[in-house]
């Protein structure tokens, strides 16, 4: 228990001291909000760099040469844990929101951050504002800014993956950006597989080569949730060989 205390206090902490640095933030998105989205990403990977200290989690990180430089992408990543969002905040190469669930936005102060880094609230029981933020996240990824997604809709608690939703995938169609899939491996140990302990665990983070979809067939986008969950399955297979 001792390091679940560890690590709430510091987010708690870093929530409620961190309140004046979403004023400044506020201030300085006025006046040009592209450097608000830099400084604010650069603040919450500082703070969740500390967090993962504070569970002793360590990380091996595959492939992040993968991830080109300099333009947007589409994570695509299978869904265990909330430390798959904290560690993959670390991980990403310029600014990136990442598809949450709508129950997030309640969160106080936690929902400001988010909404700092481009993240968005996604209502899976509404179609209608399910596909608003489907076009929302498309815009974003026209602007230069890479969007996470779980495809399988919500934290899969037991082995093995849920089916991706097709959907989200339009992203990607819609803009033409890369696919990189994202095989994550063993987060659930550092909370959610003993909760409320933290324990020290070790997670893998697979980055897998980019599909690019404006090479894809019409037939072959059809088909583009099973290719990526394919991918992801078979590298998280790797990962537990190792």
């Amino acid at each position: 228990m001792i390091r679940f205390i560890i690590t709430a206090a510091f987010v708690v902490l870093f929530l409620i001291l961190g309140s004046p640095l979403l004023l400044i933030e506020h201030l300085i998105g006025k006046s040009d909000p592209e450097k608000k989205s830099r400084t604010s990403l650069k603040i919450v990977q500082w703070a969740f760099r500390r967090v993962i200290q504070c569970s002793g989690t360590t990380i091996t990180v595959n492939g992040r040469e993968n991830i080109p430089d300099g333009q947007p992408v589409l994570y695509v990543g299978n869904h265990r844990s909330y430390f798959d969002i904290v560690i993959g905040y670390t991980l990403v190469k310029g600014e990136c929101g990442f598809v949450a669930k709508k129950e997030m936005e309640k969160i106080p102060l936690l929902s400001h951050w988010m909404r700092n880094l481009h993240c968005l609230f996604l209502d899976r029981e509404n179609v209608k504002e399910g596909l608003k933020t489907i076009l929302t996240a498309i815009d974003y990824v026209k602007k230069g800014i890479s969007i996470w997604i779980f495809p399988e809709g919500t934290r899969s608690k037991e082995e093995g993956m849920l089916p991706f939703k097709e959907g989200s995938f339009k992203i990607a169609e819609k803009t033409g950006c890369p696919i990189i899939p994202v095989a994550i491996s063993h987060t659930a140990d550092i909370f959610e597989n003993h909760f409320p302990r933290v324990k020290k665990a070790h997670v893998i983070f697979t980055f897998g080569e980019p599909i690019q979809t404006s090479q894809l067939t019409k037939e072959e986008k059809k088909a583009l949730g099973v290719r990526v969950q394919k991918i992801i399955e078979d590298n998280i297979a790797a990962q537990h060989n190792i």
